[in-house]
């Protein structure tokens, strides 16, 4: 049985290495800015993770099932997937001007009370959604917000009128000499 293996072709690779890394490089970075335009559709994941997973699944799948004739193309193209993930978290991290276009600044949809109609339309996010998603967080009228925004990660963050009486007492409290 082991005799009729091709250990040449399952072990050597038969695609340039720097072929798999530009493949691989191009399609990690066209599938993160087309994850970054449509920032809502990555839901609670971060978008860096999402993309990583779905490609690495796929990349490995293809190893394993002979898509590549051999299993050191798969592996590498994991690890030039894997690279730019791990290049894009650090240039986020150690170069905030990076940071600024790898994750994006929370967009509101709410200020004071008042629904910013320009933005969610931006976002394609209409009425019956936002209240959806503010009632999932115990509020039922829209005067009730202060702000809310859509995160990078495509989740709704929502600040109300008494959490921000709420900060206030417990800013008090704490200054008050016991």
């Amino acid at each position: 049985m082991l005799e009729t293996i091709d250990w040449r072709a399952m072990l050597l690779p038969d695609t340039p290495l720097t072929e798999i890394f530009i493949r691989g490089s191009v399609m990690y970075l066209a599938l993160y800015a087309l994850m970054r335009i449509m920032k809502r559709q990555a839901g609670g994941m971060s978008t860096t993770d999402l993309l990583v997973v779905v490609l690495v699944a796929d990349a490995a799948q293809n190893g394993m099932a002979h898509d590549y004739s051999s299993l050191p193309d798969g592996i590498f193209l994991v690890m030039t997937l894997i690279f730019w993930n791990v290049a894009l978290e650090w240039l986020g991290y150690h170069f905030p001007p990076m940071a600024k276009i790898l994750y994006p600044e929370p967009l509101p949809l709410v200020k004071d009370g008042q629904m910013i109609r320009r933005n969610m339309r931006q976002e394609l996010v209409t009425r019956d959604e936002l209240m959806s998603q503010l009632r999932e967080q115990g509020i039922s009228e829209i005067s009730e917000v202060r702000k809310a925004c859509i995160e990078a990660n495509g989740r709704f963050s929502v600040l109300t009128f008494a959490d921000k009486k709420k900060t206030r007492a417990a800013t008090q409290a704490r200054a008050t000499p016991s």
